[in-house]
């Protein structure tokens, strides 16, 4: 196996320097962000070597350094074929909890012009349902009364104030999360935390900083320890960390880089695909809706229905014709097209997308911190409609299996692992309610998630959705809304 080990290592002797710092080193970016900037050194040359952050724990640093930080990503086709590609521009692993200097330092350092985000919704500790930074957040406490912190935005802006007193540019903030105007909100959370420490470092920032908006689109499923082993018997090479990701990708970026560092503020991004926008806005509204909205539905009601993966969820033709009548009738009515794309086009990709069998997407892994996911996955759609004096009982059906779902007990009775930050809290409003129409009351209650005036606009459709759940299960109610 150690002879195995060393075949997956650094090819070429000479790396690029480095100029990209990476917060939240999961399998999107590394099967994502990762390979675009790759590919753009590649084509075009550039210092821009990756530094990954890992914010929680040593896992993927750990099994990442003995390979000196190079994996493989294996591109899973419909038709059963894996394309293997290694990766080798991360350049170092840091663990944030065991020396948040050493990320610090190297956040600091002027040949950093960029620090990417794939932090997940949560991550940004904000208020989900304003967007603004939530003070109350312990990580946001903590981070605001130490210059050592535990948080994205705290690490962001301490970085941030380290450069402005040695007299350096900022960073570019490029923020790869599926959030909506992502750029926007996570410029609108850092200089909030800004002004709480000292509002000329905010000033700066408002200034000189630049946070551009992305749309990130490629399907990723979790990498299984069995998905190692069969890997490594097919290609005689153990890789600890391969990523497994579906042949689609497509990343749109606005192109508002700091402009202090001219020419080399950022990599030659087009050359290897990234579309390069004035707004984003038009996309993230078609990924959000079309894409993040379905699977989210898919999820909470395939899992209530018994469905492993969104893969399996899609091959029941009640739920293939239900996620085709949410883009028909619901989705695609509630936003303006990006220029030259067809939504009907689109949403007819993703759900050959969803359709792959090698993609094992699992709905419970899609399911996780719905709290931080409904407000822009599904309630802004709703909200949307109800403005233009449309109906949504697709995706208020979907609100209600989230509801079902939270409560933590499925269909058959069995208990359900909701991986949430406010699980306890959610299960606990919904165990302490007796009736259907009190326990959607008791959820609509949270304001972290339902605005006071969308909660009394679903309070009925919702109860109504919800009592149609418990009474013939999800697949059935399905079936009714069709």
């Amino acid at each position: 196996m150690a002879a195995e080990q060393q075949e997956l290592r650094r090819s070429i002797s000479e790396r690029p320097g480095t100029g990209i710092v990476h917060l939240g080193l999961g399998a999107f970016f590394r099967a994502f962000g990762a390979v675009y900037i790759e590919d753009a050194v590649r084509v075009s040359g550039g210092d821009w070597g990756i530094v990954g952050v890992s914010l929680q724990s040593p896992g993927t640093r750990d099994r990442l350094a003995p390979q000196d930080y190079v994996y493989s990503t294996v591109t899973q086709g419909a038709d059963g074929s894996e394309t293997f590609r290694r990766v080798e521009i991360l350049q170092d692993v840091l663990v944030a909890p065991e020396d948040p200097e050493a990320v610090l330092a190297r956040m600091a350092d002027p040949s950093i012009r960029i620090v990417t985000l794939t932090v997940t919704e949560k991550g940004y500790c904000h208020d989900p349902a304003t967007g603004t930074l939530n003070v109350s957040h312990p990580d946001i406490v903590h981070d605001l009364n130490n210059p050592l912190p535990r948080s994205a935005p705290g690490f962001l802006v301490r970085a941030l104030q380290r450069r402005r007193a040695a007299g350096h540019p900022p960073f570019t903030v490029l923020t790869c999360d599926n959030l909506p105007e992502n750029g926007r909100l996570v410029r609108g959370v850092v200089l909030d935390f800004a002004r709480r420490v000292d509002s000329g470092l905010a000033g700066w920032i408002e200034a000189e900083g630049r946070f551009p908006s992305t749309m990130v689109d490629r399907i990723t499923p979790a990498t299984k320890p069995e998905d190692i082993q069969r890997l490594a018997q097919k290609t005689g090479v153990r890789d600890a960390a391969p990523v497994l990701c579906e042949p689609f990708r497509q990343w749109v970026v606005e192109d508002d880089f700091v402009p202090a560092y001219g020419a080399g503020a950022r990599p030659d991004l087009a050359a290897a695909g990234v579309e390069l926008v004035a707004d984003v806005t038009p996309y993230e509204h078609m990924k959000l809706r079309m894409l993040n909205g379905t699977h989210s539905s898919l999820a909470y009601l395939g899992y209530l229905a018994g469905h492993e993966t969104i893969a399996d969820t899609v091959a029941d033709p009640v739920f293939a014709a239900f996620v085709k009548m949410l883009w028909e009738q619901e989705i695609i009515p509630s936003f303006q097209a990006p220029d030259g794309v067809d939504l009907s086009d689109y949403a007819e990709a993703l759900f050959e997308r969803y359709s792959n069998p090698a993609i094992r997407h699992r709905t419970w892994q899609i399911a996780m911190d719905g709290s931080q996911k409904l407000p822009q996955r599904i309630l802004g759609t709703i909200a949307d409609n109800l403005s233009a004096g449309r109906q949504s009982p697709g995706l208020v059906l979907a609100v209600a299996a989230w509801m079902r779902y939270v409560g933590g007990t499925d269909e058959r009775g069995q208990p359900i692992e909701v991986k949430d930050p406010l699980a306890e809290r959610l299960r606990n409003l919904s165990e302490s309610a007796p009736t259907p129409d009190e326990k959607v009351a008791a959820l609509l209650s949270v304001r972290e998630i339902f605005s006071s005036g969308l909660a009394a606009q679903l309070a009925v459709p919702v109860g109504r959705s919800y009592e149609l759940l418990c009474r013939v299960g999800a697949r059935r109610a399905a079936e009714e809304i069709l």
